[in-house]
């Protein structure tokens, strides 16, 4: 250590660094939060996929190309009626039938997996300026597949307000992290 530098620990009191480490026990011992296991297994599934094509795609070399493979892969996976424009349903919000059209994933279920997804690149060491999950392909997709699902379903999607709320806009900020 150089004149002038000292370490983090020799900064704090012992009882400061005692509830510093208290602290960080107590967070290793928390179960993730449903948020992040979400998040961890949706990781894992993506790279598994990327893993699994012929030939292997290296994260390093993966771009909105392979993300917008893998959602339309899921597509296979989903639980929501999306009814075709022949359809005698299409447009119909609650048809009183069954029909053949195809179960897809839900708009916004997607919507979700790819916040999730852009978050773990980045916690994963991935750069923001390269991260596939944030390009404008995707949310060029996502906005295109909640259009179709809403006409699909007669339902027209209105875009919600933000509200605002200057009490917690303040308590975040203070609560937040900020790096120097």
């Amino acid at each position: 250590m150089e004149r002038g530098e000292a370490s983090s620990s020799s900064l704090r009191s012992p009882s400061e660094y005692q509830h510093a480490q208290q602290l960080q026990l107590q967070q290793q011992q928390q179960p993730p939060s449903r948020y992040e296991s979400q998040k961890r297994r949706d990781w894992n599934t993506f790279g598994q996929y990327l893993k699994n094509q012929r030939p292997p795609v290296p994260l390093s070399q993966c771009n909105c190309n392979h993300v917008l493979d893998f959602l339309r892969y899921l597509d296979q996976f989903g639980k929501t009626k999306v009814h075709l424009h022949g359809c005698i349903f299409f447009g119909q919000p609650e048809p009183p039938a069954p029909c053949t059209c195809p179960l897809r994933q839900a708009w916004g279920s997607l919507d979700a997996l790819i916040g999730r997804l852009r978050a773990a690149y980045e916690e994963n060491g991935g750069s923001p300026e390269t991260n596939p999950f944030a390009s404008g392909a995707i949310r060029v997709y996502l906005r295109d597949v909640r259009e179709c699902q809403a006409k699909a379903r007669g339902i027209p999607y209105k875009k919600k307000k933000k509200k605002t709320n200057p009490s917690k806009a303040s308590e975040e900020s203070s609560s937040a992290i900020h790096f120097p």
